[in-house]
């Protein structure tokens, strides 16, 4: 990709009309398109044939017309799937259908369970039922759901072409993720992963200089807090420390929010719970914000416009973010140009400068670009390391005797305070097994999709041998990973529960060896995660003795409901609440 010149400096966020508002300007044309001409009929046979038609009825006419003519291309869309998937002997998945007109019950219980059920409470109560592939239209958009690991990897590895982000999904993360390498297909999506995978080789994460650094400072704070007689909120550490860590490895600046105040827990009795947030801390809430924003937006699915008629929700929390953005990218801008970006390419320079920023402008200096690359990179590696931290450590509260087996072994690998290596960290298998545990009850990113670029077809669950799943061009498949991982035919009777010695013995082999690609955390195929080995070696600190839930500083509704304790497995453990967003996370923090 050529460099660009034409742009000094990163441009304002465009003022647009709200998202609403946009999107009854586009498709009011193509909906309304019938009733002028059915009125213009009516009025023909009244002018010209002599029938008397009253005003009345011309007008009830034309305005029915508009929902008529949208019903009939419903049918004959749902008429031309039915005949293709016979003319091509292969069938359509099981249907979850309401009660109510376009199923808008089915929106309504998806939205209810995604603000106050159990992860994945809604769409996916009967993925078990209906085979693990099954079809739903939400308001006529047809969707299919899947938790199947050879139809996953279907879409994700041996069919990978025929599937891609999608339209739609783009458009729902564009506020955010703009034509960054989580949100692009095709060529322009190699092109990004071209551009940041180098920086994250072995040799460039195996130093770990930056991440103690802030790790330091992160137990200093928590050991501070402690002494003063409160509990700590891990989850709001977590976060602070993978934000720094991240900022810094990446662009080479902290953001510092882990010298910012930290919050009191919930049963302090001060008032600087409430303090007002300082630049850093509004960083880290927009992070957050813009993340619930996008969320929401992909659950209501094609019409989430309408639910932001009037204002842009993820406007304000992106005007935070750019606020610390663009100064950095305008620096790295300036810096290049006065060095003459004497590395045109990675080939030419195998270092690419000190952090992923550097190595960015010595291949592009487009503003935007950079900006939508640096961003994706930064929420991926954020968010998703932290919510690990924070779960991890959770599983320590829930399960001690796991918190003692695992300080013995970082101790006895760890026999003085020098700073580990990677081969320290691989050392550590039961530390891994203990990481792929959580992982796997608690995916970062539990949900995902997929979209069909033309018709094609899928492997069907239900009758391997028999005939295949047809999916038209256009189709969203829904996967969950959180569901994956919980299968009991896939990780055998105690699935539900946590054991990390499950990863140590006969089960290994029995189940995950077998298929690996019932274990997808990082997801899997060419869209695999590239910096899947950095989460692992930021979860080296072990500073503590004990680790114990204070549940009294939790929030009263972060709390597990007391009905979840009849539940099998991890539910019924549970005494926080998990939830999801893009990524998940433990509500009211830790």
């Amino acid at each position: 990709m050529p460099r660009s010149s034409s742009i000094d400096m990163p441009l304002p966020r465009k003022t647009l009309p709200a998202p609403g508002l946009r999107f009854l300007l586009r498709y009011s044309l193509l909906n309304i398109a019938p009733a002028p001409g059915v009125w213009v009929f009516l009025r023909f046979l009244t002018w010209y044939a002599g029938v008397h038609i009253p005003g009345l009825l011309v007008v009830l006419g034309a305005l029915l017309s508009i929902p008529g003519v949208y019903a009939l291309r419903i049918v004959a869309r749902n008429t031309g799937i039915d005949r293709a998937a016979k003319r091509t002997g292969t069938i359509l998945p099981p249907r979850w259908d309401g009660r109510l007109i376009g199923n808008f019950d089915l929106l309504q219980h998806i939205v209810r369970g995604f603000r106050s059920g159990y992860v994945g409470e809604g769409m996916w109560d009967r993925i078990n039922e209906l085979g693990h592939l099954h079809m739903a239209e939400i308001l006529w958009d047809r969707m299919y759901i899947t938790n199947d690991a050879d139809v996953i990897k279907t879409f994700l590895a041996t069919d990978f072409p025929s599937f891609e982000k999608g339209q739609l999904v783009r458009e729902i993360l564009h506020s955010a993720f703009g034509t960054g390498v989580f949100n692009t297909d095709g060529e322009l999506w190699k092109f990004h992963r071209t551009m940041a995978r180098p920086f994250f080789s072995r040799d460039r994460i195996s130093h770990f200089e930056l991440f103690d650094a802030h790790a330091a400072i992160a137990i200093k704070r928590m050991k501070d807090r402690l002494r003063s007689g409160y509990s700590i909120d891990f989850q709001d550490i977590a976060l602070r420390f993978t934000l720094d860590s991240a900022a810094e490895f990446l662009f080479g600046t902290p953001v510092h929010s882990l010298q910012s105040k930290l919050p009191y827990p919930h049963n302090s009795g001060t008032t600087a719970r409430s303090q007002e947030p300082d630049p850093s801390e509004q960083f880290s809430q927009a992070m957050m914000g813009i993340q619930h924003v996008l969320a929401m937006r992909l659950r209501v699915g094609w019409s989430w416009p309408l639910q932001e008629m009037f204002e842009d929700k993820a406007e304000e929390h992106m005007r935070v973010i750019d606020t610390f953005l663009e100064p950095i990218l305008e620096e790295a801008i300036a810096k290049n140009r006065a060095t003459g970006g004497k590395a045109e390419t990675v080939e030419g320079n195998e270092e690419g400068g000190d952090t992923l920023l550097d190595q960015l402008v010595q291949l592009t200096d487009d503003p935007q670009l950079l900006h939508d690359e640096t961003l994706n990179i930064l929420i991926a590696g954020r968010d998703t390391t932290a919510a690990t931290l924070a779960f991890v450590v959770y599983m320590l509260c829930l399960y001690p005797d796991v918190f003692e087996r695992l300080r013995e072994e970082v101790l006895e690998t760890l026999e003085s305070t020098a700073m580990p290596t990677f081969e320290d960290i691989r050392k550590m298998k039961y530390l891994r097994a203990v990481i792929n545990e959580t992982l796997r009850l608690y995916p970062i990113v539990p949900f995902n999709a997929r979209v069909a670029n033309h018709d094609t077809t899928l492997p069907n669950p239900q009758d391997p041998q028999g005939p295949r799943i047809y999916v038209p061009d256009g189709t969203v498949v829904v996967y969950s990973v959180f569901f994956l991982h919980r299968r009991k035919d896939y990780w055998g009777p105690d699935a539900l529960s946590f054991d990390p010695d499950r990863w140590l013995d006969e089960r290994l082999n029995n189940y995950f060896t077998a298929n690996p690609f019932i274990f997808i955390p990082f997801n899997a195929g060419p869209r695999i995660c590239v910096g899947q080995q950095v989460r692992f070696l930021t979860e080296h600190r072990f500073n503590f003795s004990h680790v114990e839930l204070d549940l009294s500083a939790q929030p009263p509704d972060s709390r597990a409901p007391p009905e979840w304790a009849t539940e099998e497995g991890q539910k019924g453990m549970e005494k926080i609440f998990p939830r999801c967003q893009l990524t998940m996370f433990l509500r009211g923090g830790l």
